[in-house]
């Protein structure tokens, strides 16, 4: 039995928003490329660091 949660899949706007929170640009991007390498190797829509960038 596969397990169903209730997370609404993240849309452009979520993707900006958490793009446009206040740190350095490097930091951004080495947590868009973290938090997306962890849903990509967890096979899941959310790192578990929501509001992240990435996330």
């Amino acid at each position: 039995m596969t397990e169903r949660h209730n997370h609404k899949r993240p849309g452009l706007k979520d993707f900006f928003t958490n793009l446009s929170g206040p740190m350095p640009l490097k930091d951004k991007i080495r947590l868009f490329i973290k938090n997306n390498a962890i849903k990509i190797k967890t096979g899941k829509e959310c790192c578990g660091h929501p509001g992240e960038p990435g996330c």
